[in-house]
């Protein structure tokens, strides 16, 4: 099966990254187990939009939400997408809203969805006004970025965890430049498009988190963002 890299996303152990990607003629989102080696997605220069061969098969008695989880016997990076296809696959799996998505109503400032309503999916696709997100430094943890988002609802989710490693990576590297994060944002909101890829974490204190999985503009993107130089 063959999917396109849409989530190349970090944990706290640098090691290792979690990627997901969606089936382009099924639409079936997959999340490869287990978890690779970060030094293995460099040596392959396996990014988003990177088109991934492999052999991948349903874990089994999965629980909600994390139904996209597959293990794998091989991974393969056959070639890379253009702009105009990945656009084209995030435009066809967008949700109209996180609640919408998730088909769970958020409370206001509410970014966790309690374990008793999980959710039959983990990644969602949205389609947000460029204006409409703002990243932001995490004004309690020194080197954290954090997302402020009103969605396409009305609701207004603020400081959403950005796990998007290509971010983290910028991010490290500008942090305390003068003009981080405002020359990021100006980017953004000069693009015609920005797409996110919103997910939920692994079970924690009973519930599961929003976080910001992937961010994508079009018709351009900053290649520095994109790459792990």
């Amino acid at each position: 099966m063959e999917i396109i890299i849409t989530d190349l996303t970090r944990f706290s152990n640098p090691e290792i990254v979690c990627i997901a990607g969606i089936n382009q003629d099924t639409g079936e989102c997959v999340r490869p187990l287990p978890y690779i080696k970060l030094a293995e997605c460099k040596k392959h220069n396996i990014l988003p939009g990177n088109v991934i061969d492999g052999d991948f098969k349903k874990v089994q008695n999965l629980d909600k939400p994390h139904l996209e989880d597959c293990n794998y016997t091989k991974l393969n990076r056959k070639k890379i997408c253009t702009s105009e296809e990945f656009e084209a696959l995030l435009e066809s799996d967008i949700s109209n809203s996180i609640s919408e998505g998730f088909g769970y109503s958020f409370p206001e400032k509410g970014k966790v969805i309690p374990k008793e309503s999980a959710p039959s999916k983990s990644i969602i696709t949205l389609k947000i006004n460029t204006n409409n997100i703002e990243i932001v430094k995490d004004g309690f943890k020194e080197g954290k970025i954090r997302l402020n988002l009103l969605d396409n609802d009305g609701k207004r989710f603020s400081f959403l965890s950005i796990t998007d490693l290509g971010f983290y990576n910028y991010a490290m590297k500008h942090f305390h430049d003068k003009d981080f994060p405002n020359i990021i944002n100006s980017f953004i909101r000069k693009q015609e498009t920005v797409f996110l890829r919103v997910g939920l974490g692994r079970e924690y204190q009973d519930g599961f988190w929003l976080q910001i999985n992937g961010i994508y503009t079009f018709p351009n993107f900053d290649s520095e963002i994109r790459s792990y130089s």
